[in-house]
C-alpha cells in the first residue's frame, strides 16, 4: 500500500521545494538532482520519496534510470488553496494604501 503525506509537509522542506524547481524544468534522476545540493545522495532519495508520496511528483523507469517529473496537476491545487490567502492580504494592503493616501492628504 502506498502511504499518501500531506503536500503541504512536503512544501514545508526547503530541500524538497529546491527539487521541485529543478524539477519544474526537466524531468531529472535522482542522481541528476542530487547534484545540484551538497548533501549525500540518500538524503535526496528520501526527500524523492515524500514528494513522490504525496504526489507532487511521479516516476517514469526507463531501463536502469528512474526519471522524475513534477505533476503540475498537484501543484495546481496548492495553487488554488493559497489564492484564497493572496485575496485577503490583497485587500488588507489595498485598505493600508488607502489609509496611507488619507494620512498624506
Amino acid at each position: 500500500m502506498k502511504l499518501r503525506r500531506d503536500p503541504f509537509q512536503a512544501i514545508a522542506d526547503p530541500t524538497r521545494r529546491a527539487i521541485l524547481v529543478l524539477l519544474a524544468t526537466q524531468t531529472m534522476t535522482a542522481g541528476a538532482i542530487a547534484n545540484n545540493f551538497e548533501v549525500a545522495r540518500p538524503t535526496i532519495s528520501k526527500h524523492i520519496l515524500v514528494l513522490n508520496e504525496c504526489e507532487l511528483i511521479t516516476s517514469n523507469q526507463q531501463g536502469r534510470e528512474i526519471y522524475y517529473t513534477l505533476k503540475v496537476e498537484k501543484m495546481k491545487e496548492i495553487d488554488q488553496w493559497l489564492e484564497q490567502f493572496r485575496a485577503i492580504w490583497k485587500d488588507r494592503v489595498d485598505q493600508l494604501d488607502n489609509l496611507l493616501s488619507t494620512i498624506k492628504k
